[in-house]
């Protein structure tokens, strides 16, 4: 394999004269341009990208966080993403947080290192102190990293009312509430405590079940629900995430309940897994493109040192209707 020696060499010139060539960093005759392209042709030498990049600060490398990319909302933030990024030149480097307790921070230190140019994050696991202590091109999905991080997220407030209003319009009486963890401060909170406020505002009896931190796979979900019915928790309606409420609902039907007759269901984030099964679930739609489209829109405007106007961009969520409920 050619070396930049190499094609000095068969250029005539000097080593320094095809590193300025490369990395446009000073003047480079014509004719030694010229030569230099020649060799390089010749030799088939191919630039070593990385290098060139790291001379410039530079690595069109973003590097996007989730907790566990096999959960459908992350997977389809990610493949949203992906694309987006690609439009804008820059390519995605997927970092899957969940397997080991400091690859969170391993990440952000590549970013300190110039390995990354970028970081998107919607991991909740690391300590808020250590992001604040970069201050480089960050942009948290979901979650409030301090006064210098941009926030990208959707009313969960108006998804909240939204999940009460359509359980208290279908009858329920007793709704079964799995809620995230409050160990860290999210937007996404919002949305439970305006399904709650609303509850409560109709007198509607609510079980709340708190959920680990941080736990996002289906294997807990599982023992979740396992948990719910084991301590016979009486229910006639149930909001949580997709992944939860169909885990939920597939339990409540092997044990001979129907749905939505004697129990109904309304999910959120309304990821393609709701369309999935059956019955269809009723959904509050997060718009998961938007906010992939607006994280990188971001982190671009960061990278390219623009100040952005909003420290906080908010979307807005739709209710989907489906077969879980009857109204």
């Amino acid at each position: 394999m050619a070396s930049i020696r190499d094609v000095a060499k068969r250029a005539g010139v000097g080593v320094g004269t095809v590193s300025r060539f490369l990395n446009d960093s000073g003047y480079v005759s014509e004719e030694a341009r010229a030569k230099i392209e020649d060799a390089m042709k010749k030799l088939d030498y191919t630039p070593n990208e990385l290098a060139r990049n790291l001379y410039h600060k530079k690595t069109g490398i973003i590097a996007v966080l989730v907790p566990n990319v096999s959960n459908p909302f992350f997977s389809e933030f990610v493949d949203y993403a992906e694309a987006e990024l690609y439009r804008f030149g820059f390519k995605m480097m997927l970092c899957n947080t969940r397997k080991e307790s400091n690859a969170e921070l391993e990440y952000l230190d590549m970013l300190r290192r110039h390995i990354v140019d970028g970081v998107i994050t919607g991991v909740h696991s690391l300590d808020v102190k250590e992001y604040k202590k970069i201050k480089k091109p960050i942009v948290a999905l979901d979650r409030y990293l301090g006064e210098d991080i941009p926030v990208v997220a959707v009313n969960h407030k108006e998804g909240g009312r939204l999940a009460a209003e359509t359980l208290i319009e279908n009858g329920c009486r007793k709704v079964l509430h799995f809620r995230g963890a409050t160990a860290v401060e999210s937007p996404y909170h919002e949305r439970h405590y305006e399904f709650e406020r609303v509850m409560r505002q109709h007198r509607i009896q609510t079980v709340c079940y708190e959920l680990q931190w941080n736990r996002l796979d289906s294997g807990y979900y599982r023992e979740a629900v396992e948990d719910v019915f084991l301590r016979g928790i009486e229910f006639d309606g149930v909001f949580g995430v997709d992944r939860l409420a169909i885990e939920c609902m597939n339990e409540t039907i092997r044990r001979h309940r129907k749905v939505p007759r004697e129990v109904k269901f309304v999910s959120y984030d309304g990821t393609y897994i709701t369309e999935m099964v059956e019955p269809k679930m009723t959904a509050v739609v997060q718009p998961i493109e938007g906010l992939a489209r607006e994280s990188v829109r971001l982190i671009h405007r960061l990278i390219g040192g623009r100040v952005y106007k909003d420290k906080q961009v908010i979307l807005d969520v739709e209710l989907r209707k489906g077969n879980t409920t009857i109204i």
